[in-house]
């Protein structure tokens, strides 16, 4: 059954980091959004003009389309009443490392009596190559010919107002009413739009965050190997970056962490059926860097006579969002050797967190886990060991009592 449609857009998930960025770029645009999300507290915070979340320059914003061009909604019927319908759920992956794809179908089984031909499906979130077709046939078996696009979701989180008008934006659709569709409605904020394949599409997404996840993890490596013979990464690092234009991009140090990049690098080594050793064996690296921390305290102090202070547990820098942060597994890791471990985070909102001040005072051993731009520069006492892989304060201790000063 075939309604009439009072908006351009709805946007499954549209409360999330991916969905709510989106929605207010569109409504600022002109075009009538409508969030769906079962969060029912997160859409009485929005509906308020109140962001859940850090995203720059997302409030005025809000404010300004909410309740006219922006709507929010946790009624799935509104689906029946968008022109497109946007797709930005996340996708994780399951404890064997594999897509977890029974979500995303059962989210089209609940929705397909709200669904019409006249509508094109957008899907924005991550996924498993294959799954848009998956999702065409899937649909066809309820007797609904869809038009189905992908068009994957490339920004940084914190930053997706800016990114989303200046980056180009991949497009593909089964189809070419698909193609078109996304195209026009994504030509609204893009400054340029690349037309591509689907399985081109969906590897581009995955071939991006896998290929930022192992060169993280190039460098972590290089760190614990200058660690291990008593060397400074960061100072290795500067000096050969210095005027040296082919190593001008070797990222710093420092957890790689969040729900994006493990995650897609585990999506392609899956699709690969586990020959993806290089991605295999950065996400060893990468995971395994808060061990590494551990085990290299544990040569020089009996950690259960010690107080850790680990500052920031954010996944990274000046936002407020912890998943998948590698900064819980540190103090994981470092409470299994019954070491006492303090936290604080300035963004994060957590009332076991104490402020940056009382840790500094109350730890031994200082472990930067964010760099959080309020702690750039910062000085510690020379009684304080201090493990900065960031390399972005100004140690005041002897190097002796660290394994990077």
């Amino acid at each position: 059954m075939k309604f009439d449609k009072k908006y351009d857009i709805l946007i499954i998930g549209g409360l999330g980091h991916v969905g709510l960025p989106l929605g207010i770029a569109f409504a600022n645009k002109g075009l009538k959004v409508c969030l769906y999300d079962i969060d029912k507290d997160k859409a009485d915070q929005v509906s308020r003009g109140e962001m859940p979340f850090i995203e720059y320059g997302a409030d005025p914003i809000l404010k300004k389309v909410i309740g006219n061009e922006l709507t929010v909604s946790t009624e799935m019927e509104e689906v029946a009443f968008a022109k497109h319908v946007v797709v930005a759920i996340g996708t994780p992956v399951d404890e064997y490392l594999s897509p977890k794809l029974r979500g995303f179908f059962s989210l089209f089984e609940k929705f397909a009596n709200y669904l019409d031909e006249s509508q094109t499906i957008i899907i924005r979130s991550t996924v498993y190559p294959k799954v848009c077709e998956q999702l065409e046939k899937f649909l066809l078996k309820k007797g609904l010919a869809i038009n189905i696009a992908y068009c994957p979701e490339r920004i940084i989180q914190g930053y997706s107002i800016k990114e989303l008008n200046e980056l180009p934006q991949i497009v593909a659709g089964l189809n070419q009413v698909a193609e078109k569709k996304a195209i026009d409605l994504f030509s609204t904020l893009s400054p340029k739009i690349i037309p591509t394949k689907m399985g081109e599409a969906e590897l581009i997404k995955l071939f991006a965050n896998a290929w930022r996840y192992i060169s993280f993890a190039i460098s972590n490596q290089f760190y614990m190997i200058a660690t291990m013979h008593g060397e400074n990464y960061d100072s290795i690092r500067k000096a050969l970056m210095d005027g040296y234009g082919r190593a001008a991009n070797i990222p710093g140090a420092g957890f790689t962490a969040g729900p994006c990049l493990l995650k897609d690098t585990m999506q392609l080594a899956s699709f690969t059926a586990n020959t993806f050793q290089l991605g295999h064996a950065a996400m060893m690296v990468n995971e395994g860097l808060p061990d590494f921390i551990v085990t290299q305290l544990r040569f020089t102090h009996d950690l259960s006579k010690v107080t850790v202070g680990i500052l920031g547990m954010a996944f990274k820098a000046d936002i407020d969002d912890t998943r998948d942060s590698l900064s819980f597994r540190l103090r994981k890791s470092l409470m299994f050797q019954n070491a006492k471990v303090v936290c604080s985070d300035y963004i994060v909102n957590d009332p076991n967190f104490i402020s940056k001040e009382l840790l500094v005072e109350q730890s031994d051993i200082i472990i930067i886990g964010v760099p959080h731009s309020d702690y750039k520069g910062i000085q510690f006492p020379m009684n304080k060991v201090v493990i900065d892989l960031w390399g972005i304060s100004k140690l005041v201790v002897p190097s002796s009592v660290t394994f990077n000063s």
